[in-house]
């Protein structure tokens, strides 16, 4: 009988560690299904804090290739106003806008429009035109119009 007995809980304790075996391995599994998306999860993270610091970085020097391109436009914009200042102040002192000849010309068509307007004779109209009807049409008044329809 201590043959039997031996025997039944050896077949209860393989069919009791079969079973928690496999529930144990289950969870094991799992964990370590887990731990790979964790690991997988943070080579994503890092390779995508890289990404952003490589972003910042070319956004920080396209920035300074702007402002530096800013500094040159308005250094460029100074030099312009000076010499267009200089420009200015010697056309009015020594040199006129126009040539000689351009203002002969200029002077002369001035003359020939003031004598024209002066010989011009102003008429007075005092009728008005032909076309103009010296009684209203009745259009704008509050009256009702009769529609004529061609059948």
């Amino acid at each position: 009988m201590d043959v039997i007995i031996a025997l039944a809980l050896l077949i209860v304790g393989g069919i009791v560690g079969f079973f928690s075996n496999r529930i144990f391995s289950s969870n094991n599994q799992e964990q370590r299904k887990l731990a790979e998306q964790v690991s997988t999860t943070e080579a994503a993270l890092s390779q995508y804090k890289l990404d952003v610091a490589d972003h910042l970085a070319s956004s920080a020097h396209l920035l300074e290739q702007m402002n530096s391109t800013c500094q040159t436009a308005m250094k460029q914009m100074q030099e312009s106003t000076q010499l267009l200042q200089k420009a200015t102040s010697v056309e009015v002192e020594g040199m006129p806008f126009f040539s000689a000849e351009t203002h002969a010309q200029l002077a002369e068509t001035a003359n020939l429009r003031h004598t024209k307007r002066s010989d011009e004779q102003v008429e007075e109209i005092t009728q008005p035109p032909l076309d103009y009807s010296n009684e209203a049409s009745g259009l704008f008044a509050d009256k009702k119009q009769t529609v004529t329809t061609s059948d």
